[in-house]
């Protein structure tokens, strides 16, 4: 049944992108959807079968793979609670976004390679979650990067689609580059990159009876940097390296740059890689080195301030954000953040919750979106919208849906309330009682950037849907409906964002919290945090409800109430307004600090490394010396046989006057 889940996605793949031109699109669509759909549904069985039993731990072999040195590795897949949770949300997400693209993608004529890039997108994100070793995690992680590379540059005759997709690609390379060397690590470690080894020794890595800086002082374990590193400092080092990776992937500041301007693709291809897929892959990899990370502090440290950071910065950038691609994307920026925070305190079992929960309601989210550009024309300026909802009104409900559970709407205290209310909620009070030393610091922020969301999230419904119509006539005119095979998977997303949290939150962070994780996830005996979490204050607990309120209450005041309102702080406040609007001018600063002064290397190293000095005095210098000797040796050559009975006399008489002398 695993290696179904697994490789069906790939036998669509191959099978459309190799035959998909002789197939046609409706058979490569069928091919892949149906593919897809079997291993979703195969997906829920392991869900149950692994998640609500005894079943612990097991690998499923598959070929036998690297052995040379030191290295021993077999392709095999790691099969435990982490790992079907995560196969759930890739191929429910994944299947839908297949179904719905037979609607979105209708009218483009290179559907049979659109579906192939979908379905090896999907493929590489298995590899990834039922890795059993670092460099199967490795292929995986690689293998969705150029996945999306190939997704978010689809329409290839668009320049902005194909600079989206170099930055995706370029700025992913950056945080690879760190997982690589934190895998290097690892190994001199550890001796080993299979994880049950790295897990069985990580146990005894560092003496548990001397706690966290047990190894502080000791010998040297790894040279690094000129460097040399006892136990402690270099677990923290190998963790922070590993998070290096976790933040281009899962776009933390600062190498959150790729995510927005990688809505140049297709709508279809934003739900996937936004919602449930690419960008959760790093907070999948924190969960999955669970062991690893419980041994540094530091490093727990230094990921709870940067998911703080981020979850504040993209919800403050959401605020007045026009696109609504964009908008949500940046959405998803935030939300990473506030996953990045629960791993950071240590309460691995409430990020994998929120991972699941938002990948139900951001792909609504996107897709819903969808459906609405669909309807107006391929329009994504939601300053052009307006006046939709009773035009569309199935699509408006179901992005409602979306933003109550985005938003975290819920009663307080009850179990009553949508997906995002239970694990939102959780984070936030995880960071809360969290013992390190930024998780306060995190508290606020989160609560913050919850406000912030709120108000995002609504100011996107108001400006679509709400108010007077700001189209024109001709696209007001051709507003329509999406077609059932764009809807359904709608519905389906809005079934899980109003009641994946009710249902699962006592697994996922509740009283069955042993006996679902089992050993999938680890903390070390002293984080009680899954206990303390439960036992925060009542104004603890109502922070992010007040917070929701407050969001929706600005957003309605401003874009319902006084429309003429925001254009009148823009106004007052122009510089802040820039700032939030310019991103905080990252990609500026990036643009100066490293593009040009890289554009500026090339050309040097370009034309005066490669063609005045390499060329010049390499080939292109040795061929232009030959031709100007041949050049003048041809000019010998007259042709009058005066000349050559001339230079025959004179050689013969200075061959006599050399005999002579």
């Amino acid at each position: 049944m695993y290696q179904a889940i697994v490789f069906l996605p790939l036998i669509g793949f191959l099978i459309v992108g190799l035959f998909g031109t002789s197939l046609g699109a409706k058979a490569s669509e069928y091919i892949t959807s149906g593919l897809l759909v079997i291993s979703a549904a195969l997906s829920w069985v392991a869900f149950f079968s692994v998640g609500f039993s005894e079943t612990e731990v097991f690998t499923v072999p598959v070929l036998r793979w690297i052995q040379s040195g030191g290295i021993d590795t077999a392709w095999a897949l790691r099969i435990d609670t982490l790992t079907v949770v995560m196969l759930v949300v890739v191929n429910t997400v994944s299947a839908l976004v297949h179904i719905y693209s037979i609607g979105y993608m209708h009218h483009d004529p290179n559907r049979p390679r659109f579906f192939a890039y979908l379905s090896l997108f999907t493929f590489a994100m298995l590899m990834l979650v039922t890795s059993d070793n670092l460099i199967q995690m490795f292929f995986g992680w690689e293998g969705v990067g150029l996945a999306s590379y190939l997704l978010i540059g689809f329409w290839y005759k668009k320049p902005s689609a194909n600079a989206a997709a170099i930055k995706a690609f370029v700025v992913n390379r950056v945080g690879d580059f760190g997982f690589a060397l934190g895998i290097f690590g690892v190994f001199v470690l550890f001796g080993s990159v299979n994880l049950g080894t790295i897990f069985a020794n990580a146990a005894s890595f560092i003496p548990a009876e001397h706690g966290a800086e047990a190894a502080a002082g000791g010998e040297a374990v790894l040279n690094f940097l000129g460097y040399a590193l006892d136990k402690q400092a270099a677990i923290t080092v190998v963790c922070l390296l590993l998070f290096m990776g976790a933040m281009g992937k899962s776009a933390q500041v600062p190498l959150h740059t790729w995510l927005p301007d990688a809505m140049e693709g297709p709508t279809p291809v934003s739900a996937l890689i936004h919602a449930a897929t690419m960008v959760t892959a790093g907070v999948f990899m924190l969960a999955r080195l669970s062991p690893l990370f419980e041994l540094s502090h530091t490093a727990l440290l230094v990921v709870t301030f940067v998911g703080a950071i981020t979850a504040f910065f993209a919800a403050t950038v959401g605020l007045v954000q026009n696109d609504i691609k964009r908008v949500i994307a940046y959405s998803t920026c935030s939300q990473l953040g506030y996953m990045f925070v629960a791993l950071g305190v240590g309460a691995y079992g409430a990020a994998i919750f929120h991972l699941f929960t938002h990948a139900f309601f951001k792909a609504l989210l996107f897709l819903g979106s969808g459906s609405v550009i669909h309807a107006v024309s391929d329009e994504q300026d939601m300053r052009k919208m307006g006046g939709l909802r009773k035009l569309i009104p199935t699509t408006y409900w179901m992005m409602v849906i979306g933003t109550l559970a985005l938003t975290g709407v819920g009663v307080p205290v009850t179990v009553i309330g949508t997906a995002g209310f239970f694990s939102k909620d959780a984070i936030i009070e995880s960071a809360f009682v969290g013992h390190n030393a930024v998780a306060g610091f995190a508290f606020i922020l989160l609560v913050v950037a919850a406000c912030f969301t709120s108000f995002y999230s609504w100011r996107l419904i108001f400006m679509t849907f709400h108010g007077k119509p700001r189209a024109s006539h001709e696209v007001m005119h051709h507003v329509h409906e999406s077609p059932p095979v764009m809807l359904v998977p709608l519905f389906i997303l809005a079934a899980g964002a109003l009641l994946a949290g009710f249902l699962f939150h006592d697994q996922f962070i509740g009283e069955a919290y042993g006996e679902f994780w089992k050993a999938s996830l680890f903390t070390l005996p002293d984080n009680h945090i899954l206990h303390d979490m439960h036992g925060v204050p009542l104004w603890v607990k109502l922070s992010p409800f007040v917070a929701m309120l407050i969001g929706l209450l600005f957003a309605w005041q401003f874009y319902i109430r006084s429309p003429e309102t925001p254009k009148q702080l823009a106004a007052q406040h122009r510089g802040l307004y820039a700032f939030l609007l310019n991103k905080w001018y990252f990609d500026e600063l990036y643009d100066f600090l490293f593009v040009r002064a890289a554009k500026r290397l090339g050309h040097f190293l370009w034309k005066t490394g490669d063609g005045r000095i390499i060329d010049g005095l390499g080939p292109d210098g040795i061929s232009a010396r030959v031709v100007d000797v041949t050049d003048r040796v041809v000019k010998l050559q007259s042709g009058y046989l005066y000349h050559y009975a001339f230079a025959m006399l004179i050689g013969v008489a200075a061959l006599v006057t050399w005999m002579m002398l």
